[in-house]
């Protein structure tokens, strides 16, 4: 499991801005299958936004295995406080449908049964609701993805989405994975945007050896990188409960941030 049933978002590395985030509420996408899923959206104010964040930037979030849980509704209202409207994503409409789960729902049973074909039509489908006159984000668009969704943010930089950028938080990038998905490393040579990968330096499940492989695979690949390696810092650091990770967790707030006015 990524994050505890109580982990939240860690708050954004500046007071929020007032007003920064209009609205955000759930909602159900349909991706081109016809295949529905439920999400998340937040939708920024275009007069406040954080220092070097254009207009019209969006953000689509990848949760951990659980799906659509609140700490990535909570994340997408930060992003949107930051001036980025934001939409979270569930993984499970295909195998589960878009009702209320019971308790106790075996996410593990799900996940095997998720595609890397059918995830990158939700993640358009997502940016098509980011770019619509609902949202307004017709600007740079990004993905950014926790554990489980790291790797499949990875992923997106090869599924000609036209994102600006892919963001990772302790993203399997080399590897079989339980789903089937394709090593990020693989397929660097399809990229086509810069990466931003973070990780937890005692996160004993992507050792330093995975973080070389993938940053090797890039660098051959020609693709624009930046690589984070947070010294003792567990798999799941970003969680503002886990006090002892705050430094970690602030500064990936404003390498995320500093990421997107980059790259927008």
């Amino acid at each position: 499991m990524c994050f505890d049933d109580d982990a939240a978002p860690p708050e954004l590395p500046f007071p929020p801005i007032a007003g920064g985030a209009v609205d955000g509420g759930p909602l159900v996408l349909t991706a081109a299958d016809g295949a529905t899923f439920r999400a998340y959206a937040a939708r920024a104010a275009a007069e406040h936004r954080a220092p070097g964040i254009r207009e019209g930037t969006g953000m689509v979030v990848l949760p951990d295995v659980r799906g659509l849980i609140p700490y990535y509704e909570e994340l997408a209202l930060r992003f949107a406080e930051a001036g980025i409207s934001a939409v979270a994503i569930d993984y499970f409409g295909r195998t589960f449908g878009t009702g209320p789960r019971p308790e106790g729902f075996d996410h593990y049973a799900h996940i095997p049964q998720t595609r890397p074909e059918t995830l990158a039509l939700d993640v358009a489908a997502a940016i098509a609701h980011l770019r619509s006159p609902g949202i307004g984000a017709t600007g740079a668009t990004f993905s950014v993805g926790f554990c489980y969704g790291g790797r499949a943010s990875f992923l997106q930089a090869a599924e000609g989405h036209g994102l600006s950028g892919v963001i990772g938080f302790y993203g399997w990038p080399i590897g079989p994975s339980r789903a089937g998905f394709p090593a990020p490393a693989d397929l660097a040579t399809r990229f086509a945007c810069p990466v931003l990968a973070l990780y937890g330096g005692a996160d004993e499940g992507i050792p330093p050896e995975a973080v070389a492989a993938f940053d090797r695979a890039l660098d051959a690949a020609g693709i624009e990188r930046e690589t984070v390696v947070y010294p003792g810092a567990s798999h799941s650091f970003f969680d503002r409960n886990q006090e002892q990770f705050a430094d970690a967790s602030a500064d990936a707030w404003r390498r995320v941030l500093a990421f997107v006015a980059a790259h927008a």
